[in-house]
């Protein structure tokens, strides 16, 4: 990591939902941009679940990303300490340090949503996640 790389951290409760699409639009984002090398992201949960829920792995297949090899892990305190941006899904009550952008971008949880409810929730993960890359780094548009 350079000093001019920006760590941007993705985090809910299980890491199975949210933080999950999250992370994977700003892969896209970050690819897309050509910020390879200037952006590491960092996704996890408190309390992680077993597997990312099902009808997250399917709404996201619906835009060409597969979640079905990712699975949920613990974040720590440090690794999101080291982050530039970090944000919540509306269910965390993190206490980070002071120089870190924590943004809760409350959102509903799409464990056990209907397909219609899942797709509103990744399309606004999905403008979250660019308006981010925007502000980071201009508009890419």
């Amino acid at each position: 990591m350079t000093d001019d790389t920006v760590r941007l951290g993705f985090v809910c409760v299980q890491n199975a939902g949210r933080s999950q699409m999250s992370t994977a639009f700003a892969e896209r984002e970050r690819d897309r941009r050509g910020l390879g090398d200037r952006v590491e992201i960092v996704t996890g949960g408190t309390r992680p679940a077993d597997a990312v829920h099902d009808e997250v792995v399917e709404t996201m297949r619906e835009v060409d990303v597969d979640l079905s090899d990712r699975t949920p892990r613990e974040v720590s305190t440090e690794e999101l300490d080291a982050c530039d941006v970090v944000a919540t899904m509306g269910c965390s009550t993190l206490s980070l340090d002071a120089d870190v952008d924590v943004r809760d971008w409350a959102l509903t949880d799409p464990d056990g949503k209907s397909p219609e409810e899942v797709r509103e929730i990744r399309d606004e993960v999905q403008r979250r996640v660019r308006a981010l890359f925007d502000e980071q780094f201009g508009d890419a548009a």
